[in-house]
């Protein structure tokens, strides 16, 4: 794997899950400001359609987070690496899967980079994994994780991730780690947070009554980029726009969308009827579930998430939520005249 088109100066990077939602976006932010030495990881069979049009611009390699040779043969020559992959997921029946590419595919790339004498890692983990209990509603970095019946099977699997590249950091790797809020933006409409557009759509009666932070994922891009860029090691930060409840958000997504905003208040009884009945829906075959236990009680769970953190060391300009919202709108409007194929715009 020839690295020798690199610029002067210029560090050959890896980046992992370079095909999904993030990980597309970080690959498009890098190409735009001309880096010509990217090596991207995907796999046989993933969709390429959020990068298609950048392409040409990258180095491929395939291979999967679960073999320790693919990954050691990519990283040859490597620098500097993005780990990005993850499956996100609040569907029960892919619990044991996404437990095993979390961990030990995370565990895979640290034991990789350091084989490999990468010089840095920057890691994408999640507020999910970060420490909450009831009775603390404000989260920063320095919250600790604590065993709860409020952390979901992703938030577990990501805060199990997160310990891997620690333990990576303690064995000599240059290791920082971002954890992003939720994340908005233009993709593949049915993935995670982005089936909220869907819901809108749809005018979906129920509004969830929990606070949360969100991030437009330009900016979490932006912040891995320059979290790169930091000599620092060892460093985690909260990358979220604002803390705003579930309401606010699906009302801003229902007007931008020209539909009628959600009347009725998802309360306890709601919750439990609607990921039962959600349950009995996939167990005769029906598609991932968007409402689960964990996704019903998270969007009713209250927490605000500290990001002065970032505003400090890593000079981040945060997008108004409000505006990511009205621009992901319109895209999804234009997407749902050509059918939701998968896009993702220049950043």
């Amino acid at each position: 794997m020839s690295t020798s088109n690199s610029t002067p100066g210029e560090q050959p990077v890896l980046i992992t899950g370079a095909t999904g939602f993030l990980g597309s976006y970080l690959l498009r932010s890098l190409v735009k400001s001309g880096h010509q030495n990217i090596r991207a990881l995907r796999r046989p069979n993933s969709d390429h359609a959020l990068v298609a049009d950048i392409e040409d611009a990258v180095e491929w390699v395939e291979g999967d987070l679960l073999d320790p040779p693919a990954l050691e043969e990519a990283m040859q020559g490597i620098r500097q690496v993005y780990h990005c992959a993850a499956i996100v997921s609040f569907d029960p029946r892919k619990v044991r899967t996404m437990l095993r590419v979390n961990v030990e595919g995370t565990a895979n790339v640290v034991n990789a980079a350091l084989w490999e004498g990468v010089d840095k890692l920057v890691h994408v983990s999640s507020i999910a994994a970060i420490g909450r209990s009831p009775e603390e509603k404000n989260v920063s970095e320095n919250t600790k994780w604590q065993r709860s019946p409020l952390h979901s099977n992703y938030a577990i699997s990501k805060y199990l991730a997160e310990q891997e590249a620690w333990r990576g950091m303690a064995e000599g790797l240059n290791v920082s780690v971002v954890n992003p809020s939720v994340i908005l933006g233009s993709g593949r409409w049915e993935d995670g947070p982005l089936q909220l557009f869907r819901l809108g759509w749809k005018e979906f009666p129920f509004y969830a009554t929990g606070v949360s932070g969100f991030v437009d994922v330009r900016d979490v891009a932006q912040a891995m980029i320059r979290l790169m860029q930091q000599e620092s090691s060892g460093q985690r930060y909260i990358i979220s726009g604002e803390n705003l409840s579930f309401r606010v958000v699906q009302e801003m997504i229902s007007a931008g969308l020209g539909k009628r905003v959600p009347r009725y208040r998802v309360n306890a009884f709601v919750q439990e009827i609607a990921w039962r009945v959600e349950w009995l829906r996939t167990r005769f075959g029906g598609p991932p579930p968007f409402i689960t236990r964990e996704t019903t009680r998270h969007a009713n769970a209250v927490y605000y998430y500290d990001n002065s953190k970032s505003l400090k060391d890593l000079q981040l300009t945060y997008t108004p939520i409000a505006e990511t919202i009205a621009a992901v709108c319109r895209q999804f409007t234009e997407a749902a005249s050509d059918g939701f194929q998968p896009m993702c715009l220049p950043v």
